[in-house]
């Protein structure tokens, strides 16, 4: 049987957003590694923590959701997974955080090789499984591990004593993070680290918006990857610059008609959940070949955090999409699929993300009421490839697509 041939690369010009976005994430790990060499602090840290804390003060930062999102992409998921189940460690807990231990404990791993941290920088306003294996990592390491507690929101607004609460833990981190590493906090820089998280936010937001056209100008996968550099570096002013070509590209692309969406834009849905790293070339192909554009998903806005005083700010950390009540959390994606001219919406039943997948029956059912739309959902994960089934998922797309079709 002859060979496959595969089709090389396109060229990617390296002043467009793709080539600068994938070089801002790229040099994420790599200053990290140099820091390290240099003995300078390294810190690894959840996705929703203040990304002005470490940038203000000169720390590297590694993000270990990235990181094993990176590895389990790369194939490399249930293999450091079985590393972390052979130390003892529950196959029922989040696939992220198994993949992160057993990184610690090995050291390296060639799908994606990080700086081990001097300290720990926590928060559980995206699940409260962050607590406990950031504090496994704190023990297995013996490193510092600091914490902001951001609750679980029943109300509807963020009020002023939650502002309260988690901004004297603001101010309290940084006052640990000088004395532990002897650095001085710097008010000039933060106020600069600030404009530039609200830039690249404002741009970031501005350009997910562009998908309200029809067709859509850009390929909503381009989003979870793209979202990598708003997790990491929103704070950076090649972020901003890199961000604010993403959206000039998105809109010349409506003007001239073209799309990152190389299929025809036959239907257009919402993603919930997070991607299915391992399996993400499947589920891009299972909608691509059937003209199913994913246009949006919460947790690309999510991370958009545009605020003008210190009050808002900590205002945006409590209002993520995992830290807010069902009605906010239904009415934030209500607002993005009528937006965006959804007409279907895919759930992605996340299995190592227990307390939003048991949200999300209840709330997918609303949105889909809400909004006049089907509802589909299969089961995964975001970094284990035992559990999805090419099968399953493509049936369920089959069967949302036939719903799409007969509603037109």
């Amino acid at each position: 049987m002859a060979e496959e041939v595969k089709k090389a690369p396109r060229p990617v010009d390296p002043n467009s957003a793709k080539y600068k976005l994938g070089k801002i994430a790229g040099d994420a790990y790599v200053n990290a590694i140099e820091a390290k060499k240099q003995g300078k602090p390294v810190a690894w840290v959840s996705s929703n923590f203040p990304v002005e804390i470490p940038e203000t003060l000169g720390i590297a930062t590694v993000y270990p959701e990235n990181q094993a999102a990176g590895i389990a992409a790369r194939g490399a998921g249930e293999r450091m997974c079985d590393v972390a189940e052979a130390e003892g460690y529950s196959n029922d807990i989040c696939a992220y955080a198994r993949v992160s231990l057993a990184y610690a404990k090995l050291k390296e791993c060639p799908e994606q090789d990080v700086a081990m941290p001097d300290v720990l920088l926590c928060c559980n306003n995206i699940c409260n499984c962050m607590i406990k294996w950031y504090e496994n990592l704190a023990q297995e390491l013996n490193i510092p591990m600091i914490i902001l507690d951001i609750p679980f929101n029943p109300d509807y607004e963020v009020s002023q004593a939650f502002i309260d609460y988690v901004g004297a833990q603001f101010w309290d981190a940084v006052h640990q993070l000088e004395e532990i590493f002897n650095i001085k906090w710097d008010d000039k820089k933060f106020e600069e680290v600030t404009g530039f998280s609200c830039r690249s936010s404002k741009a970031w937001l501005a350009a997910t918006g562009e998908a309200h056209w029809t067709p859509s100008p850009f390929n909503g996968f381009d989003l979870l990857n793209h979202m990598a550099v708003m997790v990491t570096a929103r704070g950076k002013a090649e972020a901003a610059e890199a961000m604010e070509t993403l959206l000039k590209e998105y809109k010349e692309n409506h003007e001239k008609g073209v799309s990152t969406f190389r299929e025809e834009e036959k239907y257009r849905i919402m993603f919930e959940g997070i991607a299915c790293w391992p399996y993400l070339r499947a589920t891009s192909k299972g909608l691509k070949s059937r003209g199913i554009n994913m246009v949006t998903t919460i947790y690309a806005d999510a991370f958009g955090f545009d605020y003008s005083s210190f009050d808002e700010m900590i205002a945006a950390y409590c209002s993520v999409p995992n830290a807010i009540n069902l009605e906010k959390a239904r009415d934030k994606r209500v607002k993005l699929c009528k937006d965006d001219n959804v007409e279907g919406l895919l759930v992605h039943t996340n299995r190592s993300c227990k307390l939003w997948s048991g949200f999300m029956p209840e709330m997918s059912r609303q949105i889909g009421e809400a909004c006049g739309i089907p509802v589909a959902s299969f089961d995964g994960d975001q970094a284990d490839p035992r559990n999805f089934s090419e099968a399953q998922y493509d049936t369920r797309v089959q069967g949302l697509m036939e719903i799409m079709e007969s509603n037109k």
